[in-house]
């Protein structure tokens, strides 16, 4: 009977030893405050109209083609201003991007009929400003003229400024004039590729589609939609539907358009999924400690063998943004109390939820959730000297004079992938004197969103095909 009860008793310990448990997370992990200090605006990782740009035109429709290009910061293309600067109107950029995303995530998804003559119905983008925070290069029409582009996960619609303007405002390069190309087109009312557009009307006179796209800042592009072909370093895609704005006002910061990478049947991915087996990833570099550019891939070679992926989840009332199921937060090795499924659920009607958002800086989430997870990181962070807030951050540190520090351990729980976060996904400068805030904040939205300071170094992978969202660790090598 003794040998029997210490055989029984040796299994139980086993079983729970067995268990996985959060105690076997990490509760620290070290963060060296002088390697990391506000960026500033950095010189382009490529040459305007390269030959490298340039490249060939391969007419190649396998679906096994991949596209690898560099990214730069929207930083890049501003000048003569100061790294305190440039940080302080990207937080400015962020809070009215998030608004504007609030906005949208709150109307009903509805599809409008062209209309006829001047129109001025509009969507309010989840591009706020008409500036995402990434860009890249590439080649409008044929032959190919290059121009600098915003790449958006927010928003769909690829548009770009167009000759002759009514209204432009001043961009990089020139503006790009669909009377010298050879592929441009424009779409007829009638085309099924007009009755996509949320807001779309129609030139009575030409019979044309038009299109307009507003922002939440009063910004907004307004032209003719048409079909154009893209050239992508040594790729050629025919066919893109293409706003060709020749009414745009508002900040814009000198990029000449957008290429929307949103989850919509207009976006470029929503586009042109046959050709790259509906496949695409990024990897956005911490700008404050790496020289290496960021980059964009399209194709099967978008898919790293190391990602942990989680489903996407489908959103009744609004197709542009991707969302996915968050489970819960770990602080210091430990899930935060009441910050469960449920707490980020997206409902049936399309409210609620979690998104990932390549175009806002700092992760917003539901304030309750935020509430506990700062609290959280508080209790953890106690040893550190504390600083007055700064901006949105209500939570900052005085590390100046500090070689390393301990700080607690952030992990993010979606479902199907735990992702572990470096201490510099969120613990960030916010001053060239020391200063560091934890890089989250709460909303009084109902949406939560995820964003690139907590991406960073990751290669976040959308694989729509397989309708999932993946996270590579290290993913910028």
């Amino acid at each position: 009977m003794e040998e029997t009860k210490k055989a029984f008793l040796f299994t139980l310990c086993f079983f729970f030893l067995s268990l996985p448990s959060l105690s076997s997370l990490p509760s620290f992990q070290t963060l060296i405050p002088n390697s990391h200090s506000l960026p500033s605006s950095t010189p382009f990782s490529f040459k305007p109209n390269s030959e490298s740009d340039l490249g060939s035109e391969s007419e190649s429709e396998s679906g096994s083609e991949s596209i690898t290009l560099n990214l730069d910061h929207i930083d890049a293309l501003t000048t003569n201003r100061t790294p305190q600067e440039l940080f302080t109107s990207r937080l400015q950029r962020d809070s009215k991007r998030v608004k504007s995303i609030a906005t949208l995530a709150s109307q009903r998804n509805t599809t409008h009929a062209p209309r006829t003559g001047t129109f001025s119905s509009s969507v309010v983008s989840g591009l706020s400003q008409g500036s995402g925070e990434y860009f890249t290069r590439l080649g409008v029409g044929t032959p190919a003229r290059y121009v600098y582009m915003v790449l958006d996960t927010g928003s769909d619609i690829v548009w770009l400024q167009c000759a002759p303007c009514k209204r432009c405002y001043s961009q990089s390069d020139p503006i790009y004039d669909p009377r010298k190309s050879t592929t441009y087109s424009t779409i007829s009312c009638s085309s099924p590729l007009c009755k996509r557009l949320d807001s779309a009307g129609c030139n009575t006179r030409r019979r044309t589609c038009l299109y307009q796209v507003s922002y939440g800042d009063g910004s907004f592009t307004v032209g003719d939609f048409s079909t154009e072909t893209l050239t992508f370093r040594r790729n050629r895609v025919k066919g893109v539907a293409v706003g060709c704005g020749h009414d745009n006002e508002g900040l814009f910061v000198g990029a000449a358009g957008l290429l929307g990478l949103g989850k919509g049947k207009l976006s470029f991915p929503g586009q042109t999924g046959h050709r790259f087996n509906q496949k695409f990833s990024y990897c956005l570099v911490d700008r404050s400690a790496s020289s290496k550019p960021s980059s964009v891939v399209f194709g099967n070679a978008a898919v790293s063998r190391t990602a942990k992926f989680t489903p996407l989840l489908s959103n009744p009332k609004l197709d542009t943004f991707y969302y996915v199921e968050l489970l819960g937060i770990s602080v210091g090795g430990t899930r935060v109390p009441g910050v469960t499924a449920s707490v980020f659920k997206l409902d049936s009607i399309g409210n609620g939820g979690v998104i990932i958002d390549s175009g806002t800086s700092v992760t917003r989430l539901i304030r309750p959730a935020y509430i506990a997870m700062r609290d959280a990181f508080r209790v953890g962070s106690r040893t550190l000297k504390r600083a007055t807030d700064f901006s949105l951050f209500d939570t900052c540190f005085d590390l100046s004079n500090q070689n390393e520090v301990k700080v607690p351990t952030v992990v993010l729980h979606f479902r199907g992938a735990d992702v572990s976060l470096p201490a510099t996904n969120y613990l960030i400068p916010v001053d060239t004197n020391g200063k560091f805030c934890f890089a989250f904040a709460g909303t009084m939205s109902g949406l939560s969103i995820i964003g690139n300071i907590q991406q960073q170094g990751f290669r976040v992978v959308y694989d729509l095909a397989g309708s999932r969202v993946g996270f590579a660790p290290r993913g910028c090598v």
